[in-house]
């Protein structure tokens, strides 16, 4: 497999091709069919999520475990069409691709064997991307990494390779009036107050972090990566009058297309040379504390580990409606000191749930997302597609 830098190409050894990217966010993957004047024939040939199919390209929505994808069947694709760009934007209006370069993976279509991937450059202020193209040059088909970042999102791009884009409609000019006497307007009420500026991203310089269900926090202090040795632990109780429960902790380890890599649990308490143990199986949650701990060494995790979820399952069927004081807090393995906590509140009657996330950025920091989502599992096994889907 081939790591593309921007302007490189390989040749292409199969017919069809799929480019997937993905991103530690939910992106919007399109491809457009160009001429040799580099323009789309009419706004058939922009393909994407509402548009999925057109000669010899179709787009692929992301599902669990894979992200966004264009496919191109070069034998398929007219004889006018010159070259098919993907692109990607975030979906979340307005969000830039500072600290979130995407990755393109270009795959044997058919046998979804990697042919060659590109990071673009750190990106900044780009809604948008041009991430590499597929283009035909003396009867052969190449593969170029592109990396072209736009300010103005994917309309940018669009309007740039001749799509329509719809602009709001103007309003109509007011007819001429004589205006009338000028009158003494009441004064107006007063302005309501505004509303509470969403709070910026959390990182640990101000000591413990007590997140809330999908709030993240920067593994970052004093302006570097946190890359030391952290514990997860992970504790719960009996509700009232419940009888022990057996519940296993887990950490489950995936890679930039949200493909497992290994799992850590009571039956695995060692995974990726040693930089992720877990301390052992509590068959009652009996004691005071951590029930479960599972320690990462986040300097040692391998760089095709991108994200891990963490996880309680039940291993004998009981519900999580019947316990009580479930959490979950992030300590530094060296001195015990408890960096963040996510306290569950709340329960659901099933027997799984999905109650944190690390997500390696590009920029090479981890953040913490406190997920706190139920779901049915029993095991490890059960929780591999949830927990992808949850990245």
């Amino acid at each position: 497999m081939t790591a593309m830098t921007p302007g490189s190409n390989i040749p292409l050894s199969v017919t069809r091709v799929t480019v997937d990217v993905a991103a530690p966010v939910r992106l919007d993957v399109s491809g457009l069919l160009l001429t040799a004047d580099g323009k789309v024939r009419s706004d058939d040939d922009f393909v994407f999520y509402n548009q999925p199919a057109a000669p010899g390209v179709t787009h692929r929505a992301a599902a669990a475990g894979t992200p966004d994808a264009i496919t191109v069947d070069t034998a398929a694709v007219p004889a006018g069409i010159e070259k098919i760009v993907v692109t990607a934007s975030p979906d979340a209006p307005g969000t830039t691709f500072a600290g979130t370069e995407p990755t393109a993976t270009v795959r044997d279509a058919d046998t979804g064997a990697p042919l060659a991937t590109f990071t673009p450059p750190r990106l900044a202020t780009e809604t948008a991307l041009v991430v590499v193209e597929v283009y035909r040059r003396n009867g052969a088909w190449k593969v170029r990494a592109v990396g072209q970042g736009y300010a103005n999102g994917l309309a940018g791009i669009a309007t740039d390779f001749g799509v329509s884009v719809e602009e709001p409609a103007a309003e109509p000019a007011a007819p001429a009036v004589t205006p009338p006497a000028p009158v003494v307007a009441p004064p107006a009420p007063p302005a309501p107050p505004a509303a509470p500026a969403a709070p910026g991203k959390i990182n640990l310089d101000k000591g413990r972090v007590s997140l809330q269900k999908n709030q993240t926090v920067s593994l970052v202090k004093g302006g570097k990566p946190l890359m030391q040795s952290v514990r997860m632990g992970l504790g719960w109780e009996p509700a009232h009058g419940a009888r022990a429960i057996d519940l296993d902790a887990s950490v489950i380890a995936y890679g930039p297309q949200r493909n497992l890599i290994d799992a850590c649990y009571f039956g695995k308490l060692m995974i990726l040379s040693g930089s992720v143990q877990h301390s052992g199986d509590n068959l009652t949650g009996a004691g005071s504390g951590d029930d479960e701990t599972i320690t990462v060494h986040l300097g040692g995790l391998p760089p095709e580990v991108t994200g891990l979820v963490f996880t309680v399952s039940s291993f004998n069927g009981q519900k999580f409606t019947q316990v009580a004081k479930a959490y979950c807090r992030l300590m530094d393995a060296q001195t015990g000191e408890e960096l963040v906590r996510f306290d569950l509140t709340g329960a659901e009657p099933k027997t799984g749930v999905l109650m944190c996330k690390f997500v390696r950025q590009f920029s090479g920091e981890w953040e913490m997302t406190a997920i706190g989502e139920y779901v049915k599992s029993r095991t490890v096994r059960d929780l591999v597609k949830p927990a992808a889907a949850a990245l």
